[in-house]
């Protein structure tokens, strides 16, 4: 066991939480990449504990001592983590399905042996890396093992870190992962009822758990669980940190799934603030996280200010582009038609991104454009100012070329609207439009007219 207690006299030493959790962790490093090998080859089960409690203890430096507690805690997490080495191996050197199960059991065992480890005061605050190493891996073995026992195929990341696009959800079954939901949720109870002193708080771990268990909690389709994460934080706001304390990472995550949950919940406007300040904060190298966060910043947008993405900002992110650029355009022109090939188009990404229906309400805004078109190409008067007085036909005739095809370029207002929408329908769809402060005036059913607002008759768009 020299290896791994050389890491672990080394990490002490620095007083490093990351190289202390680089000690446990499943994933061998580039620099040596038979590590799990070294270790698991290095004693048998009949001696692991014994052999890594004398390596702990003969430490590299005899001035150096360490209190048996901690000796025996970190006995008890290397042994887990030797059998779980092995369960490893066998996974990967498997000739046959490899047993992911048997892999997420062992790991689970780890996790457990450290979350008693900080239950018992025995590991301090600046060793929270380690729990973080814990339940990142738990969450990537469980959805392994789950997908192993579907017969699925595919393969979890165990490398994933920051955003991951686990809000597409996965409707089948699920059991080691919400399992494995349940032991993280005992690390986030661990870290948010400390009530040791800030400086040697567990609660410096806060957000990381959170985020965590938001991951898992999208993943197993059950984000509604996820408001009693928020509702357990804003419970205990007055104890702990501010949330600017964290490191960034925790904050541009923390503030992208909150930022998701509020859209999901159409509450636009806080959605549109927890996503922004996401995005702003978010390194400018993590073009996947950046993706993630504006795939429903965009949409948020659209509906809050009716602003559209531009091609330069759409430009780094292909998958963006191809999603969103059609759609752009569509509504940038005024063509119902085209927004509603482009909808189809995308229907299965927007469905699987829980975006399709907020999308679907960008129709308004480009039906807002087609009417201001009409309004547009109306004459002036005397004093050089067009009229606000448009007849509903002439409506009902763009939305019939809008629909067919047309974006109302260059459109003649004495179009003849007879045979196009019929005249309540539009009547209907002008209301609405009026109603969501898309359009400002009025309907003369009289006369069968609309009378815009003189001034800001489409707020917005500087008409």
């Amino acid at each position: 066991m020299e290896v791994l207690c050389r890491e672990y006299w080394h990490a002490n030493q620095e007083g490093s939480g990351p190289l202390l959790a680089a000690t446990i962790s499943p994933i061998a490093p580039p620099s040596y990449l038979n590590r799990l090998d070294a270790i698991h080859h290095d004693t048998n089960a009949a001696s692991i504990s014994k052999d890594i409690s004398y390596s702990l203890t003969k430490t590299a430096n005899a001035a150096i001592q360490y209190p048996n507690p901690e000796i025996n805690s970190w006995t008890e997490i290397y042994s887990a983590y030797w059998y779980a080495i092995g369960a490893i191996i066998a996974a990967e050197h498997a000739t046959t399905r490899p047993d992911w199960t048997k892999v997420y059991e062992a790991w689970k065992d780890v996790a457990n042996t450290v979350i008693k480890g900080y239950s018992s005061g025995v590991l301090e605050a600046w060793t929270l890396p380690v729990l973080y190493t814990a339940g990142k891996h738990l969450r990537a073995f469980a959805i392994k093992a789950d997908e192993n026992a579907r017969a699925s195929g595919g393969d979890a990341n165990l490398n994933a870190g920051g955003l991951q696009e686990d809000v597409e959800g996965d409707f089948g079954k699920n059991e080691k992962l919400e399992d494995a939901a349940r032991v993280i949720n005992r690390m986030f109870t661990l870290c948010i009822s400390d009530r040791a002193p800030l400086e040697e708080s567990r609660k410096w771990g806060l957000y990381y758990t959170t985020n965590l268990l938001f991951k898992t909690y999208f993943k197993l389709n059950s984000i509604g669980l996820s408001r009693n994460i928020l509702r357990a934080l804003s419970a205990s706001r007055t104890d702990m940190p501010t949330l600017e304390a964290f490191p960034r990472s925790h904050i541009v995550t923390f503030k992208y799934y909150v930022g998701v949950i509020q859209f999901l919940e159409e509450d636009y406007a806080q959605a549109e603030e927890n996503l922004t300040s996401a995005w702003h904060m978010c390194h400018r190298s993590a073009t996947r996280n950046i993706e993630l966060i504006l795939t429903y910043l965009i949409p948020t947008l659209l509906l809050t200010r009716q602003q559209l993405p531009s091609s330069r900002l759409l430009s780094p992110y292909p998958r963006l582009g191809s999603l969103f650029a059609p759609l752009t355009l569509a509504i940038r022109i005024g063509s119902l038609s085209a927004f509603d090939t482009a909808l189809a188009e995308g229907e299965h990404e927007f469905v699987k991104r829980r975006i399709y229906l907020t999308l679907e309400r960008g129709r308004d805004i480009c039906l807002r454009n087609l009417l201001r078109k009409v309004y547009l190409a109306g004459d002036l008067d005397e004093e050089g100012k067009r009229s606000t007085r448009i007849y509903v036909k002439d409506f009902a005739a763009a939305i019939r070329l809008g629909e067919s095809g047309g974006s109302g370029e260059g459109m003649d207002v004495e179009m003849d609207g007879s045979a196009g929408e019929n005249n309540d329908e539009v009547e209907c769809l002008v209301a609405n439009m009026i109603y969501k402060n898309l359009m400002k005036g009025y309907i003369s059913r009289e006369r069968g007219i609309v009378v815009l607002s003189k001034n800001g008759a489409f707020p917005g768009t500087g008409i």
